[in-house]
């Protein structure tokens, strides 16, 4: 598209698809285009900030021109990937899939968490959150001219108020009337300076309060919908994992009970049962929280398991080594004779269930250093 201002370029595909590489091509390009234009004109909108008169002034664009910049940033890093990955057109199936996958996974962190400025966006979404933005910002310092496009700007309010209608059909029914509200109010808002202009009314100071709230409100919408995106994904990650620990945590169990019948002293670990946490939450706060649980209940099965496992393989150890000495004593030797008593009591002890470890284990290194000293090679 060719304007005066960068547009965001049609990304290819979809998430994790295999798209021909030319179209791959073709939005790198353009990409790279939108990159170097969009910082040309983000200096020139933070210097036109910077020259506000007044701190109320600087206070209402700030914020945006903080965001835009870091929009810009994290579209910058996302491009040195899909650079790195397109490595100069020798890509196969793969490697395209890749490319796809990066341009519509979520950029990592938009923005520091905590600040209200911490967006999971993908590409695409960031550079249309960010012409956006512009477009609001250019109006709202008058880069545009003294005497504005009124047509061009009420056909841009219109594109970023039906982007606004999108994203509200995207929201949950449930939860959706709020959102359904402010977007009627935008549009109930636009028709109407659209029918002041249409009857030769003056609106040049209606348009820039409503491209302000448009722009906000696409903001808003934006990364509430990246906010859903990623409690499902956290949710599926939450089931997938609660199933993996449920299975592992029967497993344990399973292996405790064999050391608590063959062992004597057994371990006394406990061992966590995932499904105590109860039911997996909805609220994206309830969830992290639920995920943190997760963890410290896989550590403890892992913990567990070592711990079990390694009394049992101990028993073994002691096992292989009494019959690694019964079998090193030749028939008739002297070293067989005087050791005859405690090799029977070591065999008694391995037959024996639970086996006493302590004693097994003072056993065999007593005919160890006895079996040395009569010269048997172990």
């Amino acid at each position: 598209m060719n304007t005066a201002y960068a547009v965001a370029p049609q990304a290819p595909g979809a998430l994790g698809t295999d798209v021909d590489q030319r179209e791959i091509l073709r939005y790198l390009d353009a990409l790279i285009t939108w990159k170097d234009r969009r910082r040309t004109e983000l200096d020139a909108l933070d210097q036109a900030a910077m020259g506000l008169t007044t701190p109320l002034e600087q206070h209402a664009v700030t914020a945006d021109v903080t965001l835009s910049m870091t929009l810009w940033q994290a579209v910058c890093e996302r491009l040195e990937l899909l650079t790195a990955t397109w490595d100069s057109g020798r890509v196969g199936e793969s490697e395209r899939r890749r490319i796809t996958t990066l341009i519509w996974g979520s950029l990592e962190q938009v923005g520091s968490r905590g600040s209200g400025q911490a967006l999971a966006v993908s590409l695409p979404e960031a550079c249309r959150l960010s012409d956006s933005l512009a477009s609001s910002l250019r109006s709202r310092l008058r880069l545009d001219g003294t005497d504005p496009d009124v047509t061009g700007r009420l056909r841009s309010l219109r594109q970023t108020v039906e982007r606004v209608a999108d994203q509200v059909a995207l929201i949950p029914a449930g939860r959706r009337d709020s959102a359904a509200q402010v977007y009627l109010a935008l549009d109930a808002r636009l028709d109407d300076i659209t029918e002041r202009v249409q009857r030769g009314a003056d609106v040049g100071g209606l348009i820039a309060p409503l491209e302000a709230r448009a722009a906000m409100t696409e903001r808003d919408l934006i990364v509430a919908a990246s906010a859903r995106a990623h409690a499902r994904v956290d949710h599926a990650r939450a089931t997938r994992e609660a199933n993996e620990l449920s299975a592992r945590g029967l497993a344990v169990r399973a292996l405790a009970e064999r050391a608590r019948q063959a062992l004597s002293p057994a371990p006394t670990l406990g061992i966590p049962d995932v499904t105590a946490l109860g039911a997996i939450p909805a609220d994206p706060d309830e969830l992290t929280a639920y995920l943190s649980k997760l963890e410290r209940v896989d550590r403890a099965l892992s913990m567990a398991q070592s711990t079990y496992a390694a009394a049992l393989a101990r028993r073994e150890d002691l096992i292989t080594r009494a019959g690694r000495l019964r079998d090193a004593l030749r028939e008739g030797s002297d070293a067989r004779a005087a050791m005859s008593g405690l090799v029977a009591q070591s065999q008694v002890l391995i037959d024996t269930s639970p086996t006493d470890l302590t004693q097994l284990e003072a056993l065999v290194q007593a005919q160890e250093t006895f079996a040395r000293t009569m010269g048997v090679s172990l």
